[in-house]
């Protein structure tokens, strides 16, 4: 399901979002029910930081050399990058004040 606030990525594009400022990178999949649970927190995530933030997706199965490359073994795995460096990574569900409070330290 394709959203205004959430870029989709890929193995083509993943390299030049993370280089993009501060993006938080939901590596996921269709299969995943936890990750089904966390899309409407990480719409709402977006929304907020829009315009300070990305908010991407990731899907595993379309995308393994990227999953491979930052050893993603479970999702959904959250990674935070800013410009191109990952900073923070957080496995399994969370909330949205977790993902916000991750994203506004990565701000300053």
């Amino acid at each position: 399901m394709a959203s205004e606030v959430i870029a989709e990525l890929s193995d083509e594009n993943f390299d030049q979002t993370i280089n993009s400022g501060v993006v938080l990178v939901d590596f996921s999949a269709e299969w995943c029910g936890p990750c089904r649970a966390l899309a409407p927190i990480l719409e709402e995530v977006a929304t907020e930081v829009k315009g300070r933030a990305i908010v991407g997706k990731l899907d595993i199965d379309l995308s393994q050399d990227t999953t491979t490359k930052y050893e993603v073994t479970s999702v959904p795995t959250l990674i935070l990058f800013k410009n191109g460096q990952e900073i923070e990574r957080a496995i399994g569900l969370k909330d949205a004040d977790s993902l916000k409070s991750m994203i506004d330290g990565a701000l300053v």
